[in-house]
């Protein structure tokens, strides 16, 4: 029975993220077609914050109390896959990105839903959940390679095959295990919906700088998803979507290092060298701008796995290990309300900003924008954040095994 579930956790997982793939990367590239602004553009991804905010409501306030997971989690994939297919019957920004907020808020509360049902039901979830998660990196890079495969990354044939693949997502979400309701009856505060009760480790001062560093750090980390579709488009890169999935087959290496890592270096060093890979990457893009760049490009985009895995996944670690069994979920819900929630909503629209005001006067061939100084700017905002982190963030006490 483990077997069989765990196959079909894993084909979950590849489905869940090859609908994300499919659209997130290229978006840019696409709207770039339809006369959207810089502005526009980073607006746009930022939909996917008011996704992330609006996701903890839905799991908390409806899931956990009234619905199974695997039967909600049906209905907003079939609701999703819907929404996606009509956007390109949309071609304004007033149409375009109310449909994508709706979208993205059906679209989130599933990435949290299928974590917890996997978790509930794998018989040693620590063990077995990363090698059912490694299928998400695997459904990401089907999803560009088959969306360059279709020379898709400009036409809106890649929403159709994100709702299309959403919608037999959702159908194949009911062949999952029943999961009841975790709380149904009960009632749920919105402090404890919200991760509230976790904002009483912002009072340990290492955890405070954590917490900005992982705020601040966010900022220019969108500036790769906002910009990089826009950017390659203006290069002519072909199969873009495809050669962009590298960085998730670096993710999966880092993933597997990252244990290592974390014993040898402990968290400071660790988060150290996740921030200084975003500060690499961001000055590689800016060369490349000014040169033939294909190599440094291509280098940026296998720093993935350090900028992703080093920082994030060993902050949330990091989280776990600080908060007590009690506050647990609280304080993993309050650091995805800032990464994925008010982070990105600041960091897309500076996206947007920055590249609206390094558009050239005249276009020089296909490059209609100074990418150089676009790059420039996440590079040294990072910079910043990777000076403060250093400066003031403490490593914490090595915990005996009692005090786990």
């Amino acid at each position: 029975m483990q077997s069989q579930l765990k196959t079909k956790l894993s084909l979950f997982m590849f489905l869940q993220y090859f609908i994300w793939s499919t659209w997130y990367m290229t978006l840019g590239a696409y709207l770039g077609t339809l006369n959207f602004s810089g502005t526009e553009i980073g607006a746009s991804y930022g939909a996917f914050a008011w996704g992330a905010i609006l996701s903890p409501f839905i799991v908390g306030l409806i899931a956990d109390r009234f619905f199974a997971s695997e039967k909600i989690i049906a209905v907003l994939g079939i609701a999703g896959g819907l929404v996606m297919l009509a956007i390109p019957q949309f071609k304004t920004f007033g149409s375009v990105y109310p449909s994508l907020i709706l979208y993205c808020t059906l679209y989130a509360p599933t990435l949290a839903l299928g974590n917890s049902l996997s978790m509930h039901h794998l018989a040693d979830a620590k063990k077995d959940f990363p090698f059912v998660k490694i299928f998400s990196a695997v459904g990401w890079i089907a999803g560009g390679v088959v969306l360059s495969l279709l020379k898709a990354e400009q036409s809106p044939v890649q929403h159709y095959l994100a709702g299309g693949t959403s919608i037999v997502f959702g159908v194949f979400a009911l062949s999952l295990p029943h999961t009841p309701p975790k709380k149904r009856g009960q009632d749920v505060s919105l402090a404890e919906v919200l991760g509230l009760d976790a904002l009483a480790l912002l009072k340990k001062p290492a955890f405070a700088i954590f917490i900005l560093c992982m705020f601040l750090i966010c900022i220019p980390l969108y500036f790769y998803f906002v910009n990089m579709g826009t950017y390659l488009t203006q290069l002519q890169w072909e199969g873009m979507a495809g050669k962009m999935t590298l960085a998730q087959v670096s993710d999966v290496i880092f993933l597997l290092l990252l244990p290592v890592m974390l014993k040898s270096l402990g968290y400071k060093k660790t988060i150290f060298l996740g921030i200084l890979a975003w500060v690499t990457r961001y000055f590689m893009l800016s060369a490349s701008a000014t040169s033939s760049g294909s190599a440094l490009i291509f280098g940026a985009i296998l720093l993935h796995g350090v900028c992703y895995d080093f920082l994030f996944i060993a902050g949330q670690l990091y989280v776990d290990d600080e908060a007590n069994e009690r506050i647990r979920g609280a304080a993993q819900g309050l650091i995805a309300i800032i990464l994925w929630g008010f982070g990105s909503l600041v960091g897309t629209f500076l996206a947007g900003k920055v590249m609206d005001a390094h558009k050239l006067a005249e276009a020089k061939g296909s490059i209609a924008h100074d990418w150089s100084g676009i790059w420039a700017t996440p590079a040294w905002i990072a910079v910043a954040v990777l000076v403060v982190f250093m400066l003031f963030f403490r490593e914490p006490p090595a915990k005996t095994p009692a005090a786990k």
